[in-house]
């Protein structure tokens, strides 16, 4: 059997130039790993093609039995556009990732079967129904144990990478009202892998450096401190993420990831109001720890990626320059600003509806970078304008050329992270901007 895995779906007409492709690719930004696991197991008497409409152009003639098109809201209809052209074709089409997994109903219009959540596991099953002509029309993700374990992520990206990938749990328990990962079906369980089969797989991974995509490795400090620990020696390099409650309060474990590798904490800040926060279920976060949880990490001699989210209820016109002043004053190194994008299926959109301040459901908005609902004390207009401004302020060139003096005191990791973060926030500022 034939099968084609699209794992990356193109974003409108957006195309990316000869520096941006190699940049995001060099350094694993783009790949969805859930499709590359899923072809890492299917059986190898099946041939599979997988691509990345970004880069690729797709063949809709080729004789393939099976479709896999994996994506997430934002590159929904364009998903949907090339599930029908091949269904028109006569071809069986399975959908999969973020937005099927919220949306299932509204995925199952466009396709024959749609995976629903984390389905590496329940592949296997879909591709045995589908040879026996008995393909179901929804797939769940199997619950991990001694049995069924998350698998390697196997993952061989084209060309020059600089940067591997791992992943230890799976999973976050604090289901935050805006977040689509853990409000699909099983994302709030949380589950960890067996130490040593990470050790054996970071082992393996032939890059020095390498990405945790966690959502957090500072759910269980228990294990994370194990798992640092065997790491110890191994000679890698790595960027993880992290919660601040854990991060501000448990110096070993900050210590330990350092001795480890660990060049870069990414930290959902996500508001500098604790009402806000609390109104999100942020849980982990209390904004009187912001600065001894950045105080550790520089210590230790890491970096710090901080995001921000921007159009709560709680949110006004000067919660951005507030904001920003935090922002500096913590000495974060990178920012990530985002508009508040109400992804279906979480709590927030539910809200949202309900109150009838959603603008529009024209899923190519929902990028984080477009006002795509009414908010409470601002308008939509005045919710772009401040986002963007923050960027434009950071990201100008002399708190930009500011920030990477600061990181040669961190030492060569941190510092190069901090420059290669920096590009990458410039290209967000100019989606941004292009956008509208």
């Amino acid at each position: 059997m034939r099968i084609l895995v699209i794992e990356n779906v193109s974003l409108g007409k957006k195309k990316y130039g000869f520096f941006e492709k190699t940049l995001l690719t060099t350094f694993s930004i783009l790949p969805t790993l859930h499709a590359r696991q899923m072809v890492a197991l299917t059986p190898k008497k099946h041939t599979v093609d997988i691509i990345n409409e970004r880069y690729t152009r797709i063949d809709f003639n080729k004789p393939y039995d099976l479709i896999n098109i994996n994506f997430a809201t934002s590159t929904a209809l364009r998903a949907f556009e090339i599930a029908e052209t091949f269904r028109k074709k006569n071809k069986t089409v399975v959908l999969s990732g973020i937005h099927p997994s919220l949306s299932p109903k509204e995925s199952k219009e466009h396709a024959d079967s749609v995976i629903i959540g984390r389905g590496e596991l329940s592949w296997a099953n879909l591709l045995y129904d589908f040879e026996k002509g008995e393909l179901k029309a929804f797939y769940y993700p199997c619950k991990y144990n001694d049995s069924f374990r998350i698998p390697p992520l196997n993952v061989q990206l084209p060309g020059f990478v600089v940067t591997g990938v791992i992943e230890a749990t799976r999973g976050c328990p604090y289901k935050c009202t805006f977040c689509p990962d853990s409000h699909m079906f099983g994302g709030s369980d949380y589950y960890e892998r067996p130490i040593p089969e990470v050790i054996s797989e970071i082992k393996a991974l032939p890059q020095k450096t390498i990405m945790f995509y966690d959502a957090s490795l500072t759910i269980n400090p228990v294990y994370t401190k194990n798992l640092f620990k065997r790491m110890i020696g191994l000679h890698k390099k790595f960027f993880c993420n992290g919660n601040i409650n854990v991060l501000a309060q448990d110096k070993e474990l900050v210590e330990l990831s350092k001795r480890a590798g660990c060049v870069s904490w990414l930290i959902g800040f996500e508001s500098i109001n604790q009402k806000t926060l609390d109104q999100m279920n942020k849980r982990t976060n209390i904004v009187e720890d912001y600065f001894q949880a950045v105080q550790n990490i520089h210590k230790c001699g890491m970096a710090v990626v901080g995001c921000f989210m921007f159009g709560f209820d709680t949110d006004n016109v000067e919660t951005f320059s507030n904001t920003l002043d935090m922002v500096k004053s913590l000495k974060i190194d990178v920012a990530d600003f985002s508009i508040l994008t109400p992804f279906p299926g979480t709590p927030i959109f539910e809200k949202l509806e309900t109150e009838g301040r959603i603008l529009t459901r024209d899923w190519s908005r929902y990028t984080g970078k477009n006002v795509v609902f009414q908010p409470k004390h601002m308008t939509p207009e005045g919710l772009y304008n401040g986002v963007k401004d923050m960027y434009h302020d950071f990201y100008s060139n002399y708190y930009t050329l500011k920030r990477i003096i600061n990181g040669l005191s961190l030492g060569f990791y941190p510092f190069f992270l901090i420059l290669v973060r920096n590009a990458i926030s410039h290209m967000n500022y100019r989606l941004l901007l292009s956008s509208r």
